[in-house]
C-alpha cells in the first residue's frame, strides 16, 4: 500500500492517520507487526489478521565473490521475477529491479526474453523490491542509493504500473529521479510519453546494433520501431529533458565488437553528441543465445573508436559472473530444478 492508503484503511479503522507512518517506518526496519511496539495491542492484532507484509516470497538466492547479490522472488500466483544488489567500492547501492514477470520483446540474446511474457508486475510488487533492499541496507546503517529498471521486462510496456513505483521509490525511499533509470529497447510512443513526465527519470536504450538489419535479428522490436525513428525519439528527449541519455550495448564476440561497428554507431550518434553516453559490456551468455562475449581486446578497440566520434563510452565489468546474475538466468534454474524434483 501506499501511504495513503494506508491511512485510509486504519483510518476505518478508527485509528489517527498519524498510525499509517509508524507502520511504515517500522516495516522499513524489517519488523513484523508483532514487534511494532509503538502501536496499541488490538491494532497489532488486527493489522495481523488482515494485513500481509509484502506480496513477494524469496524462492532462491544467489551472492557473487564481488558482492552481487541476485534474487528469484515467488509472487503470488506462482511467476518468479529477479531482483539484483550490486553494491560498489565508491559506497553506491544499485538496486536492478523487475518490471514483468517474463518479456514479450523477444531479444534473442536475453534468457528473459527466451522465456516469453507471463504477465505485468503490480506497481507494489515493483516497488517492494526495491522496498526490501532499501529496508536490509538500512538495518545495517547503509543506504540504496539507486534503483534500475533492468531486470525482467520492458518497463516501458508497463508504464503506467512503473511510474507509479518510480513515484513511490522517490517519495518513500527517498531516492532522487536523477539516480533512477528505466531501460527500454526502444518502445517509440513510451520514449515520447517519458519525456512529458514532471518526475524525469534517467532513460537508457538498449541498442546493441547500429543498423536495422543487425538490429532486427537481435531485438524484434526494431522491426516496429526502426532505427531512425528510435533516434528521432531520443533526439526529441533530450532536447526536452535537457539530460543526457545512455546506450547500453552489449559486445557480443565477432558480431557487433568491431571497429567498422563502433564506427557505424559514431555516426548514428552523431546528432546526440554531447548528450548521450555509451555503456559496453561484454554479453553474459545464456543457454538459448550460442554467441559470446567480446575480448578485452575488442573491448577497449570499440570505446576507442567511440571516442575518436565524439562519443563518451565506458566499458563496464561483468557483475556476478560466478552466479546465475544475468537477466532471467536464475529464474530459469529455479525453473529447471522444479522440473528436475517433479522428475525424481
Amino acid at each position: 500500500m501506499s501511504k495513503a492508503e494506508l491511512e485510509t484503511l486504519l483510518q476505518s479503522w478508527g485509528q489517527p492517520k498519524y498510525r499509517a507512518a509508524q507502520v511504515l517506518e517500522a516495516a522499513e526496519q524489517g519488523k513484523a507487526f508483532a514487534d511494532m511496539q509503538n502501536l496499541p495491542k488490538a491494532l497489532r492484532q488486527q493489522l495481523e489478521e488482515n494485513v500481509q507484509l509484502g506480496s513477494l516470497s524469496l524462492a532462491a538466492e544467489q551472492v557473487s565473490k564481488d558482492g552481487t547479490r541476485k534474487r528469484a522472488y515467488a509472487l503470488r500466483d506462482g511467476q518468479l521475477i529477479e531482483s539484483v544488489l550490486m553494491p560498489y567500492s565508491d559506497g553506491r547501492r544499485t538496486a536492478c529491479i523487475s518490471s514483468q514477470a517474463g518479456c514479450a520483446m523477444g531479444c534473442v540474446f536475453c534468457a528473459t526474453g527466451q522465456m516469453g511474457f507471463a504477465r505485468q508486475l503490480t506497481a507494489d510488487e515493483i516497488f517492494e523490491q526495491a522496498f526490501r533492499f532499501a529496508s536490509e541496507l538500512r538495518l545495517k546503517g547503509e543506504r540504496l542509493s539507486n534503483v534500475v529498471f533492468m531486470g525482467m521486462g520492458e518497463p516501458l510496456a508497463n508504464y503506467a504500473n512503473v511510474m507509479e513505483a518510480v513515484r513511490r521509490i522517490n517519495s518513500q525511499l527517498g531516492i532522487g529521479a536523477r539516480h533512477i533509470t528505466i531501460s527500454t529497447v526502444g518502445l517509440v510512443p513510451r520514449i515520447q510519453r517519458l519525456a512529458q513526465e514532471d518526475l524525469q527519470v534517467k532513460l537508457a536504450v538498449s541498442l546493441h546494433a547500429a543498423n536495422d538489419k543487425e538490429r532486427s535479428a537481435l531485438l524484434p522490436v526494431n522491426r516496429r520501431f526502426p532505427l531512425a525513428e528510435l533516434m528521432d525519439a531520443c533526439k526529441a528527449y533530450v532536447d526536452q529533458s535537457g539530460r543526457r541519455m545512455t546506450f547500453e550495448w552489449a559486445l557480443i564476440h565477432g558480431e557487433n565488437d568491431s571497429r567498422r561497428t563502433a564506427e557505424e554507431l559514431g555516426r548514428l550518434l552523431a546528432p546526440l553528441r554531447g548528450m548521450c553516453h555509451v555503456n559496453v559490456i561484454p554479453l553474459n551468455p545464456t543457454q538459448g543465445f550460442a554467441g559470446g562475449p567480446a575480448q578485452a581486446a575488442a573491448v577497449a578497440a570499440f570505446v576507442e573508436t567511440l571516442a575518436r566520434h565524439s562519443v563518451p563510452a565506458t566499458p563496464r565489468v561483468r557483475r556476478g559472473i560466478d552466479i546465475d546474475a544475468g537477466c532471467g538466468q536464475l529464474t530459469a534454474s529455479v525453473q529447471r530444478e522444479k522440473v528436475l524434483g517433479k522428475g525424481l
